[in-house]
């Protein structure tokens, strides 16, 4: 497949598409629209030159056959897409296809070719995805993320309160304020941490890609090894279009 194609990827989530459109193989635009404004879609691919569409949807049968009808030509993933790696995972039907993108995409974007890849996706849930450096995809792990983890503890108790907050915090809260948002956020950096080390140690040279929503709230900067990619997604379903275009 030719990169100077012109091709808009669209991830659709359950509150939003987020979309980017690639010019020469490189990301140019990015944006997010709500599901409740997807009127707004159709203005934006006439904006944009009205190019090929590749579409990764979690939405229901209706509202996926109506984001298809949309545009000029589109190619859906699905389980049955050929992808440019390989899945050694005993339960591929319920495998996230998101988690299938980080993979592929870190694939792509790692700069050895000669180590093994590991995705960590910091969002609704706390991703980490494993890929070796034959292309093989080989599982990972899911933990929840900061709000599953404030809500788990007001849903599940009862005194304590419902938090959001994301800033970073002392290691000792002086409040229940404090200590419920240290527990979180200190605990997550923690858990991502020992995450990295004992990859590190086990798997050998290793080249780490973090991203997700959530991830900004943490500071990766300055690692060796570590890299901050907020696209990986959009770069996984761009990298598998390329794999099945002819």
């Amino acid at each position: 497949m030719d990169k100077k194609t012109t091709v808009l990827v669209i991830d659709a989530g359950n509150s939003f598409l987020k979309i980017a459109l690639f010019e020469n193989g490189e990301i140019t635009r990015v944006q997010r629209i709500k599901i409740s404004e997807i009127d707004n879609l159709t203005q934006y691919y006439t904006q944009v030159g009205r190019p090929q569409v590749i579409l990764s949807s979690v939405l229901n049968s209706e509202q996926t056959k109506f984001l298809f009808s949309l545009f000029d030509t589109c190619f859906v993933v699905n389980r049955a897409t050929k992808l440019p790696i390989r899945l050694n995972y005993t339960t591929v039907d319920t495998l996230g296809f998101d988690r299938i993108c980080n993979a592929v995409a870190v694939h792509s974007l790692n700069p050895s070719v000669k180590n093994s890849a590991l995705s960590i996706d910091i969002g609704t849930c706390i991703k980490f995805d494993f890929i070796d450096a034959e292309g093989t995809y080989q599982g990972g792990s899911i933990s929840p993320g900061i709000d599953l983890r404030y809500k788990s503890m007001n849903d599940y108790t009862a005194n304590l309160p419902l938090l959001d907050t994301r800033e970073t915090c002392d290691l000792i809260g002086t409040s229940t304020h404090e200590s419920i948002q240290s527990g979180v956020i200190n605990g997550i950096k923690a858990e991502i941490d020992q995450f990295i080390l004992r990859y590190s140690s086990e798997k050998g040279d290793l080249t780490f890609f973090v991203t997700g929503g959530d991830a900004q709230f943490f500071d990766f900067g300055g690692k060796n090894g570590i890299f901050v990619n907020e696209n990986l997604t959009l770069i996984g379903l761009y990298q598998i279009y390329l794999f099945n275009a002819h």
